[in-house]
């Protein structure tokens, strides 16, 4: 592969990064962890528009479906052991340096969330990686998962009337991976936690209740189902355990997930993570924090039947990535929270 790197900004512990379509046309977001601002860019990786320059505390964006640039946010998760004060936010346009900033709801520890669509019912799923705590790094409250139909209207929702949400899914400790998925033609949600791997299947009708798929009982922080070996069944692949140093391979064997390989390397703190095309076959790409903080990109090599690594930077210390193609390049956003830049690569073979 080839990586051409470029810089597009330098944002204090930048973190989490989303598409958006706005005045018709496709842009992304970036937004702090820490207590600084969301930027809008163009394609190119040219700076539009700051949406806010405060509170930050962003694990988490998402489009509105069918919005104009409309969009919810994680605000003021700072860390686990600062995200009491944690709440989805939606952020509405109203020009340029004008963007409405309302409470959807209060959550606690509120880190992932998504909005999932099927047969016409738009539905938030929202994950919380803890319940409560007293002290640092107290996990004796383990996190839930929360669901609720989301209105086409979100214009009434306020500090004063938010949106009631429904535990699905409890005892959830170390809740921390999110990824979305599309089995069986359905978008479903892929969440992670030290109790495993869930498949979460959104109702068929909006009075129905949600299926939930144990995919592995193996602790694991993020997690992904792709087609790696070109078989025709998904693989799933993940980075264990919470914010650890293992990448793992897992393939179904009489309808059950089982580890097929393991990278021999330990890389500590696996953090950014994406699963899909690139380059015009199947990958897993993964970026750490800690130690070396390289990002890497793990293929399937037929020939030799076992997976192989590349790297696509080395010191950079990705928390987050998003990948997509324009004018048939591939091309990757990281937030290198370690060293405080947002980069744009351009990835040819």
């Amino acid at each position: 592969m080839k990586v051409e790197k470029k810089v597009i900004s330098n944002l204090t512990k930048c973190y989490s990064i989303a598409p958006l379509v706005y005045q018709g046309k496709e842009h992304f977001l970036v937004a702090a962890e820490k207590v600084d601002k969301c930027l809008l860019f163009d394609m190119d990786g040219n700076q539009e528009d700051v949406v806010w320059s405060e509170p930050g505390g962003v694990m988490t964006m998402v489009q509105v479906p069918g919005s104009d640039g409309q969009f919810l946010a994680t605000h003021k998760f700072y860390s686990p052991n600062d995200s009491k004060e944690a709440k989805i936010v939606i952020a509405t346009p109203k020009g340029k340096g004008n963007w409405e900033i309302r409470t959807l709801v209060d959550l606690p520890f509120v880190h992932r969330f998504d909005i999932v669509e099927r047969n016409g019912v738009k539905y938030l799923i929202a994950c919380a990686l803890k319940s409560d705590y007293e002290y640092k790094d107290d996990w004796r409250f383990p996190g839930k998962v929360f669901a609720a139909v989301l209105p086409d209207d979100l214009s009434a929702y306020n500090e004063d009337h938010q949106l009631p949400l429904t535990v699905i899914k409890d005892n959830m400790l170390k809740n921390h991976g999110y990824y979305r998925a599309v089995e069986d033609g359905v978008n479903c949600s892929v969440i992670s936690a030290d109790n495993g791997v869930f498949l979460f299947v959104p109702p068929e009708k909006e009075d129905g209740g949600w299926e939930i798929r144990e995919l592995i009982s193996d602790a694991a922080s993020d997690a992904v189902l792709v087609d790696f070996d070109g078989d025709g069944e998904k693989e799933l692949a993940t980075i264990s355990p919470f914010h650890g140093d293992t990448v793992r391979f897992y393939k179904k064997k009489n309808g059950v997930f089982e580890l097929d390989y393991e990278f021999e390397e330990k890389r500590d703190f696996l953090h950014s993570i994406y699963g899909g095309m690139l380059c015009g076959k199947p990958v897993l790409l993964t970026g750490h924090r800690k130690g070396e903080r390289d990002l890497m990109v793990f293929s399937y090599n037929k020939e030799k039947g076992t997976y192989e690594m590349e790297y696509i930077d080395r010191d950079c210390g990705s928390a987050n990535v998003y990948h997509y193609v324009k004018d048939g390049k591939d091309m990757l956003v990281s937030t290198n929270r370690e060293i405080d830049e947002v980069a744009l690569y351009t990835i040819t073979k």
